[in-house]
């Protein structure tokens, strides 16, 4: 009798293919984590160059606003820079994104501008 030997080639295949999906369904979930890091630390500086371009708004609120947002949305470590002058408001977010396994890619940086409101005689 001949012994049937097809499914030592099908668990071989197994032990190829299945490490190789798993790798790659956990790089698209990081990949879709590190954008998603990216999108919140960039609406952050957005909205925190909004509240400091304001007739009203200072450095601190808009501080604050930046990091508010950018811990709601998932960042820790988060830093931020807020540079108001008198023409122009600057505002850098700069965080950790989260991620499964940490190859130096985590953290991002991102930065908005806005012109600063200013009342002018008619």
């Amino acid at each position: 009798m001949k012994r049937n030997e097809r499914g030592l080639s099908q668990s071989v295949q197994y032990a190829v293919i299945m490490p190789t999906l798993m790798l790659a369904t956990l790089g698209i979930i990081q990949a879709g984590m590190w954008i998603h890091g990216e999108n919140v630390a960039a609406r952050a500086s957005n909205a925190a160059a909004d509240v400091a371009s304001g007739s009203f708004g200072t450095a601190s609120s808009a501080q604050e606003a930046a990091n508010e947002l950018a811990t709601a949305g998932g960042l820790s470590d988060v830093q931020v820079t807020v540079s108001r002058g008198a023409a122009q408001v600057t505002v850098t977010v700069s965080a950790k994104a989260p991620s499964i396994l940490d190859v130096g890619l985590g953290r991002i940086q991102e930065t908005a501008s806005a012109p600063v409101e200013r009342v002018t005689q008619p």
